[in-house]
């Protein structure tokens, strides 16, 4: 079992920054993807980033890439997802995942272990 802990949310305003933390215990390895996830009202969850350690991939999706980046701090058991040059739509809950590696791709789904999520809110 994995527990995930999302911390960092909070208001903002457009073109800012916040960094979001996700610490990680139980049976925490490096064999193990971490990816963020947000959904916002009335929409379906969808990726935002990810990385796999072992192969020292990351992922991210198409709207967050070259603002957001995913990174670790193993000391700490800690992944964070620095979020810059926010945007109104951006706003959304933001979840922390954990899932087993299979190949040294990034995987956007397959994810079983969710953190409770971070209200993000950025204001225009």
């Amino acid at each position: 079992q994995v527990q995930l802990v999302e911390s960092g949310g909070g208001l903002v305003q457009a073109g800012g920054s916040l960094r979001l933390s996700c610490v990680a215990s139980g049976r925490t390895s490096s064999n193990y993807a971490m990816g963020w996830f947000r959904q916002a009202p009335g929409k379906e969850r969808e990726f935002v980033a990810g990385a796999n350690w072992r192969g020292g991939n990351t992922d991210y999706a198409d709207s967050v890439k070259g603002r957001f980046t995913i990174s670790r701090d193993n000391a700490k058991n800690t992944v964070y997802l620095q979020m810059n040059s926010l945007k109104p739509e951006d706003t959304a809950v933001y979840y922390c995942a954990a899932r087993l590696m299979i190949s040294s791709v990034v995987p956007r789904g397959g994810y079983g272990y969710w953190g409770q999520g971070t209200q993000v809110t950025v204001s225009s």
